[in-house]
């Protein structure tokens, strides 16, 4: 066997620091199993909602179960175990507006209360995804009564 002062030389490492070091392998010992068990009840928990979700749901179960983790922790876990959770789909512009046109005219005045019915009206447009397809909706309405007058 080699003595420390020997084994430390190669790497070029302090004898404290090689001491301090051999200390702590039972610690980290203690601390690989507690992230080992952590990271089997991330499976399980993953396992249970169908593999969809992430690191926030995760968390929120295992505190629920009564473990004092941090959400980073688990991420960080997560992301080295390679638990990936479904990622939300990208929205889709329907509408780009054109910068070039000049603002329409705003014919009530912000002023949306009318004395009798018929006087004003107001109407608005929308998009309604159906399927894969994107259908849009353009609506009438009698301000004095909010009535539909036609779509």
């Amino acid at each position: 066997m080699f003595g420390i002062k020997r084994i430390c030389r190669v790497p070029a490492v302090s004898r404290s620091a090689c001491y301090r070091w051999t200390a702590g392998a039972q610690a980290r010992e203690v601390r690989q199993a507690a992230e080992d068990t952590l990271v089997e009840e991330t499976r399980e928990i993953h396992g249970e909602h169908r593999r969809n979700c992430g690191a926030l749901r995760v968390h929120a179960e295992l505190r629920g179960f009564g473990h004092t983790v941090n959400r980073k922790r688990v991420a960080r876990l997560m992301r080295k175990h390679g638990i990936i959770g479904r990622h939300l789909r990208k929205k889709k512009r329907t509408t780009v507006p054109d910068l070039l046109a000049p603002p329409m005219a705003d014919l009530v005045q912000r002023d949306f209360t009318a004395g009798a019915l018929d006087e004003k009206w107001c109407g608005d447009i929308t998009y309604v995804q159906v399927g894969a397809a994107c259908l849009y909706l353009a609506c009438v309405i009698d301000i004095r009564s909010r009535r539909v007058l036609g779509w």
